[in-house]
């Protein structure tokens, strides 16, 4: 069974993703608050941490900040409320700070579980939860050199931007 600590000092918000999670055959670890919920996962790692965004004690980002720091394959979503315009503002920088998924606050069941499957799927350059090694993702071959020159000298900013003529 994969397990999900839940990070969100709301706890009708807590109450709501514990029905939604356990009802989905997930297993649920509880915490009140960034400090609980990065010591909840020092102690018993997770499968996905779901953490709020607004907080008291160690905000979201905080939390995010610090666990990807310390466990670089954390799987992390962030949710975030207080209306839909002011998550929008939270959201982008837990995004850059490694959260797998955002949702915004009020959420649907459906959002939530698919957030939770997505965070669980496999990602390249993602390293799971128990590796410390944060591994490479697969890169494209490399441009040809002489296409590269090509492109330099022929004022074309890209090849997708030249028109061809049929």
């Amino acid at each position: 069974m994969k397990r999900i600590l839940v990070i969100d000092d709301d706890e009708q918000v807590r109450a709501l993703l514990l029905e939604i999670l356990e009802r989905a055959g997930f297993g649920v670890v509880e915490a009140a608050n960034g400090v609980e919920g990065i010591n909840r996962y020092r102690e018993e790692p997770t499968d996905v941490v779901i953490t709020d965004i607004m907080m008291p004690e160690k905000e979201g980002v905080q939390t995010i900040s610090e666990l990807r720091k310390e466990f670089p394959g954390v799987r992390i979503i962030a949710i975030s409320g207080g209306g839909r315009n002011v998550a929008r503002d939270y959201l982008p920088v837990a995004a850059r700070l490694g959260a797998c998924r955002t949702v915004a606050k009020p959420f649907s069941r459906q959002e939530i579980l698919e957030a939770v499957n997505v965070a669980l799927a496999p990602c390249p350059g993602r390293a799971s939860p128990t590796s410390s090694a944060v591994s490479r993702p697969t890169r494209w071959p490399s441009t040809p050199r002489w296409w590269t020159a090509w492109i330099r000298t022929s004022g074309v900013s890209s090849p997708r931007s030249r028109r061809w003529a049929r």
